[in-house]
């Protein structure tokens, strides 16, 4: 009984020495044992594992693990998962279906395993890079689209952001689009929130910014160039697909769309930048783990590093020309904008700010507006264009020579030239005219009866008036003789 007590135990741990495979560190000890002369039996009462296990790390005197050779069901049909791989697309699904139907029998999750294993469509992955920054190295420029509800609907709109790179300083604003306009403001406005400006700035491939190019080849936009110049920093772009490159700028992304814009509020955009600079404000001045510090504890030891700001920032605008349409307005991106009268049909210059325009005849200012926000398809008058335009002066036509003999003609006829003159305005001359036509062929009686009647149910529809006259002098005005009837010469 024993015996066969002794021979089970020994089974089950040559049974657990052939089915698990023993780590490198038991493997590490076993060996470690040995050299201290314990022998194969107090070894295995020690690692509790079987004789059989010892003997074999023994005898291969390796402590590192071997590697287990097993046969896989889709090693034949090598090549042709290739083929299959490359027909498909890459689409494993097909794949699969394919194989099944030239009766190659296996599972999915095997398929897609054994593909990986031989690196079958997987794309080896690069290791992500840590960058070190000096102060005032570099700075980071990067935008995002959000989806933000502003006032009382949702809208699509690119958020800014410029980070100085050993700080961790941020200031970020929201833009309705994002033209070079736009860059250049916020640019400007970033640096100006900054005191300074790093050594260079890392951009993506952005056609806003680069006009050619990618990468170390990229060939930037003159006017953001002037404005390197003007700050004293270059641009450089990382290469396509490199986003780890800007990690600095492309990680608050998610930050702002998770902490900034939940819970909050915003009546229209200004309020929305608004809500956001004080928000960076916040940010910048809070304890960060990973940084063990203040990034606004860090910028005081950056900031002797920047570039120092001009003496003369100048404000950003777009220099347009447009030329002023009929109705005395210039239209700028679906918006139009008043300017005084005598100046239709010339070809002003517009300078077109972030926040407002100014509109110029030469060197001569001629009107300043609020800026609208591109494709409202909104209209801005001044008030005083609006007391200038023409079509707001009501001018009085002056007296017809028909109407003095209308209103000489009968106490009737003057008050319903007056009624016409009210009700038409400026286009009275035809009626007027036809009255007077009315005038000289009917009779003065029955026409002023019938303007009378006319005037009771305030009628001024002249057709139905001359109708009323007609009507009264029907067999008096009109009688015509009737002629003789001819004898029949029968009778």
């Amino acid at each position: 009984m024993v015996r066969c007590a002794a021979s089970l135990r020994c089974a089950l741990y040559l049974s657990q020495g052939v089915m698990t495979m023993l780590d490198q560190n038991l493997r590490e000890a076993i060996l470690a044992l040995k050299t201290r002369g314990l022998g194969i039996r107090a070894i295995a009462r020690a690692t509790k594992v079987s004789r059989n296990a010892v003997r074999t790390v023994l005898t291969s005197g390796c402590s590192e693990v071997p590697t287990l050779h097993r046969s896989e069901a889709c090693t034949p049909h090598l090549d042709l998962i290739r083929d299959l791989h490359q027909s498909c697309q890459g689409n494993w699904v097909r794949v699969h279906e394919e194989l099944a139907a030239k009766d190659v029998v296996v599972s999915y999750s095997s398929l897609t395993s054994f593909c990986r294993r031989h690196k079958i469509g997987v794309v080896p992955k690069k290791p992500a890079g840590r960058y070190h920054f000096a102060p005032g190295e570099e700075m980071q420029h990067d935008t995002s689209p959000h989806d933000v509800k502003v006032g009382d609907k949702m809208r699509r709109l690119q958020c800014a952001s410029l980070v100085l790179c050993y700080s961790r300083m941020i200031y970020a604003q929201c833009y309705p689009t994002y033209n070079r306009l736009w860059a250049r403001s916020f640019l400007t406005d970033a640096l100006t929130y900054f005191g300074g400006a790093a050594d260079k700035c890392m951009v993506d491939n952005s056609s806003v910014i680069v006009i050619a190019g990618s990468g170390p080849d990229a060939i930037f936009a003159a006017e953001l160039n002037a404005l390197g110049e003007r700050f004293n920093f270059g641009f450089i772009a990382h290469a396509i697909g490199d986003a780890n490159r800007s990690a600095r700028v492309e990680r608050p992304f998610h930050y702002i769309e998770n902490n900034f814009y939940p819970g909050r509020t915003f009546g229209d955009l200004p309020d929305l930048n608004a809500q956001f600079r004080a928000w960076c404000d916040t940010k910048n001045a809070s304890y960060k783990k990973h940084l063990r510090t203040k990034p606004i504890e860090l910028f005081v030891a950056e900031k002797p590093h920047l570039k120092p700001l001009p003496a003369y920032i100048p404000e950003v605008y777009e220099l347009l020309y447009r030329i002023v349409d009929i109705e005395g307005y210039v239209t700028l991106h679906s918006n139009r904008y008043s300017v005084p009268i005598e100046l239709l049909s010339r070809r002003l210059a517009v300078h077109f700010y972030a926040d407002r325009l100014r509109i110029f005849d030469g060197h001569r200012l001629v009107a300043k507006h609020v800026r609208v926000e591109d494709r409202m398809n909104g209209r801005q008058t001044l008030e005083e264009h609006r007391t200038k335009q023409r079509w707001h002066q009501r001018r009085d036509l002056p007296e017809l020579p028909e109407e003095k003999t209308l209103r000489a003609a009968s106490p009737q006829l003057a008050t319903f030239v007056t009624a016409l003159r009210k009700k038409h305005s400026g286009r009275v001359i035809r009626p007027l005219r036809r009255l007077h036509r009315m005038y000289l062929d009917y009779p003065s009686e029955p026409l002023c009866a019938a303007i009378s009647e006319a005037m009771q149910y305030n009628l001024f529809d002249l057709d139905r008036i001359e109708k009323m006259v007609l009507k009264r002098i029907a067999g008096d005005f009109f009688r015509l003789e009737v002629p003789p009837e001819k004898e029949d010469n029968d009778g």
